[in-house]
């Protein structure tokens, strides 16, 4: 099994203690690659639109973003660890992300990405969690992604994980531990579900891909569509 971990932070803050709770069950039997934001990802996307123009390799952030990109691919499971800043992911999660802006549906999805599993984990001091999740999870689902798991937490008091009260780190654990049971019994030999939600964008978009593809059979993400067969009767989340 192998698992890909993107954390929003290079901090061994509190979001990092939950992220290594959450892997502890995997570290015996997976494959765990992690990278460290901003430190492994890509800077800010500069809105070039090399990218969506069918040319990523020429994106000045490409070798990074590929590497990235190929851990992701290859993962059976995928963990998204960030903390809330202002209501919202980290900056360099968020950069991250931008820069796989071409592989949202509406452009080149990868097929992998339907049949894949994520965990996503967050915390903040009071509100922010829910946004926060939703940051990344608005991108794991564009990509095609279905199963999507978010556990997140209030910490309410303290951001200081040794300051934290035993008892909450207790309740933390237990629940960590429970999402991380649940996702190791899983058969990875076959892929996710597809959701009902994910299939409805999918289907959009492909009427938006015949559209534009009328109007110009050359069209980069039309032609991708159409050389995957997705125009035609092909279906990603059949075929991964």
């Amino acid at each position: 099994m192998k698992i890909t971990v993107i954390n929003g932070t290079e901090k061994h803050g509190v979001t990092y203690r939950m992220k290594e709770i959450f892997l502890e069950g995997f570290k015996d039997s997976a494959e765990i690659t992690e990278y460290y934001l901003p430190k492994d990802g890509p800077g800010f996307c500069t809105g070039c639109t090399t990218c969506f123009r069918g040319n990523q390799n020429l994106c000045k952030d490409a070798q990074k973003v590929q590497k990235i990109e190929k851990s992701l691919l290859e993962a059976d499971l995928l963990v998204f660890a960030s903390p809330a800043y202002v209501f919202h992911t980290t900056g360099a999660m968020k950069a991250m992300l931008d820069h796989f802006g071409y592989r949202w549906m509406p452009h080149r999805p990868a097929k992998e990405m339907f049949g894949k599993r994520a965990v996503i984990i967050t915390q903040c001091l009071g509100a922010g969690a829910g946004s926060t999740a939703k940051d990344i999870k608005d991108s794991l689902s564009w990509w095609g992604i279905s199963s999507i798991r978010v556990v997140s937490f209030k910490l309410m008091s303290e951001i200081d994980w040794d300051k934290i009260d035993e008892k909450k780190k207790t309740s933390f654990k237990k629940k960590l531990k429970s999402v991380a049971g649940k996702m190791r019994a899983i058969n990875y030999n076959k892929p996710g579900h597809t959701s009902l939600i994910v299939k409805a964008k999918f289907y959009a978009v492909r009427m938006l891909q015949k559209s534009l593809g009328k109007q110009n059979p050359e069209y980069t993400d039309y032609k991708y569509w159409k050389e995957n067969g997705w125009i035609g009767k092909v279906r990603p989340w059949k075929s991964v």
